[in-house]
């Protein structure tokens, strides 16, 4: 249980409160294997597919996006940043927003997430995507 408990910490978006209403969820997650874009220590794509829906009251800007990676090996690593695929979406009452990237790895992973902004008062807010697992196919 304490691994858990600090690993929710590390997902924390910073001081913001999780916004009623606004939720993310996978759609769809492809693995690729191979190909001359990938490196040769990390042949395995996932693609992920997600989308950000504001069912609030109040509109949304979401201005960027905090993983967690832990690998089956037991290191992790930590990718923030702002902006989502390069935008800044303003989510209406009602509205979604979707998109899809990518990560590379060249071992099985679990993946946390979550995705911060403002709501239209300047309130900062958050919505965490549930856990996913990058799992290898075996060959």
């Amino acid at each position: 249980m304490q691994q858990k408990e600090s690993l929710l910490v590390i997902v924390s978006c910073g001081p913001s409160q999780e916004a009623p209403g606004l939720t993310a969820r996978l759609d769809k997650l492809v693995y690729h294997h191979g190909g001359v874009s990938l490196p040769e220590d990390k042949p395995h794509a996932f693609v992920y597919y997600i989308t950000i829906r504001n069912g609030s009251d109040r509109s949304v800007t979401l201005l960027g996006r905090k993983w967690v990676i832990e690998y089956d090996d037991g290191t992790s690593q930590v990718i923030e940043g702002d902006k989502i695929v390069g935008e800044t979406p303003r989510l209406a009452p009602g509205e979604e927003f979707s998109y899809n990237s990518h990560h590379v790895t060249g071992r099985n992973a679990r993946v946390r997430g979550c995705f911060h902004g403002a709501d239209e008062s300047g309130a900062k807010v958050h919505v965490l995507l549930a856990p996913f697992e990058l799992v290898i196919p075996a060959s």
